[in-house]
């Protein structure tokens, strides 16, 4: 399928699956792009889509981004996810240079001198070699999230990466979500039930305080909201 191709289904599908259900739109997405893959951060919203890959389409591809600097916890939540759910394989995603070259080259914590050059050392540019792998990706991306991911749409055009992208859940809010770990007993990441809503590197997330904005726990301090891994 080339470019004009995909253009064109997207614009004819955005409008139907808007009002599609996230396990539609995760149908939708691996049977008519059967080179697709899920970017999984091991956060709430990735694990309630990890338990619907399984119900759909559970030979799909998963990855994760390994930065190295990682929560204990969130690679705990890895091996418990893959202990209840044997067939996936977490493929492991790292960066091109350790967290001890990245010191060596660019000075030690650079998070804390040019978060922008972490974020694209360890994430940004393990995603872009991945994602040149394949047609499409699925996401766990919502709306109410941050300012920056108000108009997601279910599908989209990926401009930044060059392909498909699909957010099956753009439209849940944080109670959706945890009714449904709730409902289906998903395994998640504890660092959730003791203020950390949402969860990146630990020298960048903090705890988030009753009435704070739920992503004020990422990048403290810096004019940064997003990783660069969307728009």
């Amino acid at each position: 399928m080339n470019l004009i191709e995909k253009e064109k289904l997207i614009a004819e599908q955005a409008v139907a699956l808007e009002s599609a259900s996230a396990e539609e739109v995760l149908r939708f997405a691996v049977e008519t792009f059967p080179n697709i893959t899920f970017a999984c951060s091991f956060g709430a919203e990735d694990v309630v889509l990890v338990d619907m890959l399984q119900r759909v389409s559970p030979t799909t591809d998963i990855f994760y981004l390994d930065t190295d600097f990682h929560f204990k916890e969130t690679y705990d939540t890895r091996d418990r996810l893959a202990a209840r759910y044997p067939g996936i394989p977490f493929v492991e995603v790292k960066p091109l240079i350790t967290p001890e070259q990245q010191a060596k080259q660019h000075g030690e914590k650079l998070w804390e001198t040019d978060a922008n050059a972490c974020c694209n050392i360890r994430k940004v540019e393990p995603l872009t070699r991945t994602l040149a792998k394949y047609e499409a990706w699925i996401t766990g991306i919502r709306r109410d999230q941050a300012p920056t991911r108000a108009n997601a749409k279910k599908i989209e055009y990926d401009t930044k990466f060059g392909l498909v992208k699909f957010n099956p859940i753009a439209d849940w809010t944080n109670d959706d979500v945890w009714k449904y770990i709730r409902d289906n007993n998903v395994i998640y990441n504890p660092l959730h039930d003791n203020h950390y809503p949402s969860i990146g590197c630990e020298y960048c997330t903090r705890q988030v305080m009753p009435g704070e904005d739920p992503r004020a726990g990422r990048w403290t301090g810096q004019e940064k909201t997003e990783c660069g891994l969307h728009k």
